[in-house]
């Protein structure tokens, strides 16, 4: 079934309409001989799991200035790419980033495996990731499957099965129009499609390339596909977090430990989050003022509300856990985004404290 007519009609549609990405080169581009860095496919593809490509390209920007080839990115500092990764989420990709990079680099001469069984072995690469690279960067002809393709192929051929049961259907079926023929600049065609085409409301099935065979906008479902199984409430986690500014201006932090939420990454040192209300977990006697409004932020699993204290700590203050980071060498940048939302709090109660005004709810 491979090289179908469906797939040479998205591909001329993929011609003319291709989006411009910094880490895709385009079919004129290719035609022209150009190859794909299959470093720069590697990185935005795990930059792009769970996140938008608005999101993701100042931060590729910035990846692949700072460090040009994945032999430089093995080279780089843990906390250095932590750093830069801030602000992305999802933190174990940015530790997975550093493991299979230093992997390819050791194992391979800073090269990457050009299939998609042999991708899939390197840390942090799953099946769709290692398909996307053999399919872009080597032009292997691997299917391809991630929110967009599921759509376009549950309206493509009207799959009523609801997801995440019909994920192997809508596979299967995107495995049978993959052709031998360019299955990079089509696995990317299908990709822009449900981004710009086949979008989730209101899909523009006039000007569609596949408006002719697509069964769901035969039969007037199109917008009500893909369905999905309902989904469970998330629970609500709270939590406290400290925020201590030493005299001298040094902020007190710690580094989370490298397993779990936001793993290796700078943060405040505060108690457990959970559904009931934990143990306070002060990270030393202080005077600490609880703010009367709280951190809240949401995870793919929970939502969470931090409390967040703050204090004025001593030049010699000696916490039972975390470090002092100087004034001048801390970025809020950073920090986690819920990190970040609790310092954004923070220094609003230690600005209102320096003018007397801070609200005291309370003492830790």
């Amino acid at each position: 079934m491979r090289d179908m007519p469906q797939s040479k009609d998205i591909l001329a549609w993929y011609d003319r309409h291709a989006r411009d990405m910094p880490w895709r080169v385009s079919p004129a581009d290719r035609r022209a001989g150009k190859r794909p860095d299959p470093y720069a496919v590697w990185l935005s593809e795990v930059m792009l799991q769970q996140t938008t490509v608005a999101a993701v390209r100042g931060y590729f920007h910035r990846f692949t200035l700072r460090w040009p080839t994945v032999s430089d990115l093995a080279a780089a500092e843990d906390t250095q790419v932590m750093a830069e990764w801030a602000g992305l989420g999802y933190y174990a990709r940015a530790r997975n980033l550093l493991k299979c990079a230093r992997t390819v680099v050791a194992d391979y001469g800073g090269r990457f495996p050009d299939s998609a069984d042999k991708l899939a072995d390197l840390p942090g690469i799953g099946p769709y990731t290692a398909a996307a690279i053999a399919a872009i960067a080597f032009d292997r002809p691997a299917t391809v499957v991630d929110g967009n393709v599921e759509r376009v192929m549950a309206r493509l051929f009207d799959v009523v099965t609801p997801l995440p049961t019909a994920k192997r259907e809508l596979t299967q079926l995107a495995e049978a129009l993959t052709p031998q023929d360019r299955p990079g600049d089509y696995a990317q065609a299908v990709m822009d499609l449900g981004a710009t085409i086949c979008t989730p409301r209101n899909p523009a099935c006039g000007i569609c390339p596949w408006r002719a065979p697509c069964q769901a906008r035969a039969a007037g479902t199109a917008p009500d596909l893909p369905r999905k199984l309902p989904k469970k409430a998330k629970p609500v986690r709270v939590g406290y977090a400290y925020v201590g500014r030493r005299a001298d201006g040094a902020w007190l932090l710690e580094r989370r430990p490298d397993s779990g939420l936001l793993g290796g990454m700078l943060g405040w040192p505060g108690s457990e989050w959970s559904e009931v209300q934990p143990d306070r977990n002060q990270p030393l006697p202080a005077d600490w003022q609880m703010l009367g409004e709280e951190a809240r932020h949401t995870f793919t699993h929970f939502h969470l509300r931090l409390k967040v204290l703050i204090a004025e700590l001593p030049i010699d203050a000696k916490p039972d856990r975390g470090h002092f980071v100087p004034r001048h060498e801390f970025r809020p940048a950073d920090l986690p985004t819920a990190m970040r939302k609790v310092f954004d709090l923070a220094r609003s109660g230690f600005a209102a404290e320096d003018a007397g005004t801070v609200e005291d709810t309370g003492h830790g």
